[in-house]
């Protein structure tokens, strides 16, 4: 309960136009000392157990000890965690492609779920709760890769869990 309230906090400061990416270039110090905040720690816990519930626990559990082995007593970037990852889900899902849209945009998606009938469709746009005039950017260019799992009236959720990546502003 104590994580999702942080997350949640996190999230009130993400959706204002005045984030910032989890991950960026950063040009001087003042830039570094800016990046390491709560909003970046939370979101980023946040992003691995997405990604956790996503791959299943067993994958990500063997991609983290591929990236822990590789990169033992050495400097390591982001990009190694999510190669470490690619090399466990064997090119079935470019993992790196994935969490770079969600550590390289401030904020996140709204997704829309429309059923008629038996047609599901989804859709996403950048979520803003307040948009600050002076601040504000056009953020039409912004495209997350969602990770989206469902079930069906023909199982249940803890044993059979059907996925979706949803990688386009809208899909079925």
């Amino acid at each position: 309960e104590d994580f999702l309230n942080l997350i949640f906090k996190a999230m009130m400061k993400d959706v204002l136009n005045s984030s910032h990416p989890v991950s960026s270039a950063v040009l001087s110090s003042e830039q570094i000392e800016e990046m390491f905040d709560a909003l970046s720690y939370i979101k980023g816990a946040s992003l691995l157990l997405m990604l956790k519930h996503y791959l299943s626990k067993d994958v990500f559990q063997a991609g983290i000890e591929v990236y822990l082995h590789n990169h033992s007593y050495r400097t390591a970037q982001s990009d190694d965690l999510w190669d470490s990852m690619n090399e466990i889900t064997n090119g079935t899902l470019d993992v790196k492609k994935m969490m770079k849209t969600w550590i390289g945009h401030k904020g996140f998606p709204l997704v829309t779920v429309v059923r008629k009938g038996k047609i599901i469709s989804v859709q996403q746009e950048k979520f803003l709760f307040r948009v600050e005039p002076e601040n504000w950017t056009s953020d039409a260019s912004y495209l997350w890769h969602v990770p989206l799992t469902y079930v069906t009236n023909r199982c249940n959720f803890t044993h059979c869990t059907n996925a979706y990546l949803l990688d386009q502003k809208s899909g079925m």
